[in-house]
């Protein structure tokens, strides 16, 4: 199952639906907010709604409007040996920062650089979704809670992101995080056995990594994040990017319009996106 958000023209409604293979079709499983209040549920029953043609809907995240997309940052040891931070000891708990869930779209869409960049980076990850309420729970209970995980691009205007110490702005840019579609976590496994993920840029592979990499890991970060605030259905979690970004590179390599950026993650697919200029931020 490959889960999507669907639009039908002339309909402002999201509904869920599971993703044919080839692409060519959906079929619906439930509207949004059903989907939502049993997503665990939804994901174990094969999809027997409608049946729409590829044409007939426009795919959108299957994002609720009120979903928080919290984000790993330095989570891949390379990646934090490339940056700015390498000279500091690593932290003890994970660093946070927030997408609004405005900033998400998906495969195939064009991503536009601001006008005040001069590029937009890559950042291939892994997002892991949220299925059940978590309070105060173990690192176990909130890794049992993830009902799937999706191919991710984190792409970065640096140039906003650099102006403070605060990351916001700069991961935040207009239709800036494509997310690919939803798998079952049963399809998918645990991310500590080692799922490869790169990232291509026009064909050339930037990054190379394995999710084993990763220092903090998703159950555990859940947890400590619901030692503060509680945690719902739709929820997302973005696991954080292992090196070879483009701003660390000598010279720098930022995406310009026309660039074609791929990520890849085993079980979960490939998400594909081209970058535009500033004049087609708006539409």
């Amino acid at each position: 199952m490959r889960v999507v958000g669907i639009k039908r023209a002339g309909s402002a409604n999201v509904e869920v639906a599971d993703l044919a293979a080839d692409g060519a079709s959906v079929t619906v499983i439930a509207g949004l907010e059903q989907f939502w209040s049993d997503a665990a549920g939804h994901l174990a029953r094969r999809a027997e709604g409608e049946v729409l043609s590829r044409e007939q809907v426009t795919l959108v995240p299957p994002v609720l409007p009120d979903a928080r997309v919290i984000c790993i940052g330095l989570n891949y040891l390379k990646h934090v040996a490339e940056g700015s931070f390498r000279s500091e000891p690593l932290p003890e708990y994970p660093t946070l920062f927030a997408r609004w869930s405005a900033s998400l779209t998906v495969d195939g869409d064009e991503i536009p650089v601001p006008a005040n960049e001069d590029g937009l980076d890559w950042e291939g990850e892994v997002m892991a979704w949220v299925g059940s309420e978590l309070v105060d729970v173990t690192p176990e209970k909130a890794l049992a809670a993830v009902v799937g995980y999706s191919t991710f691009n984190d792409l970065t205007a640096r140039r906003a992101q650099k102006l403070t110490s605060q990351w916001i702005l700069g991961k935040n840019a207009d239709r800036s995080g494509p997310v690919g579609p939803l798998v079952p976590a049963g399809d998918v496994g645990d991310l500590r056995d080692g799922l490869h993920i790169t990232t291509r840029v026009n064909g050339e592979t930037v990054q190379d990594a394995h999710t084993d990499e990763m220092v903090y890991t998703v159950g555990d970060t859940l947890a400590h994040i619901s030692g503060t605030f509680t945690l719902r259905p739709g929820d997302l979690l973005a696991t954080g990017t292992p090196s070879g970004v483009g701003y660390a590179r000598t010279p720098a390599w930022l995406l310009q319009p026309g660039d074609r950026v791929e990520v890849e993650v085993d079980r979960l697919g490939v998400l594909s996106n081209t970058i535009v200029g500033p004049d087609q931020r708006i539409r």
